[in-house]
């Protein structure tokens, strides 16, 4: 399994434990419905770790 700090992932969430959960949730169901993932990973990895990398690399951001 990757590992993906848990700090990098407030810091792009604006802190926010609930606002993380559910843009990560939000990203992770348009990748199992077929949108490409953003971060280059193997298609094998689930959706929801790619969700979390593309979080901490800031390609997913929240809206407000």
């Amino acid at each position: 399994m990757l590992y993906v700090p848990l700090e990098t992932l407030l810091d792009k969430s604006k802190g926010s434990v609930y606002k993380l959960v559910v843009l990560a949730a939000r990203r992770a169901l348009e990748l199992a419905e077929g949108q490409p993932n953003m971060v280059g990973m193997n298609a094998s990895i689930k959706p929801s770790t790619i969700a979390l990398h593309e979080i901490s690399q800031g390609k997913v951001r929240c809206k407000k």
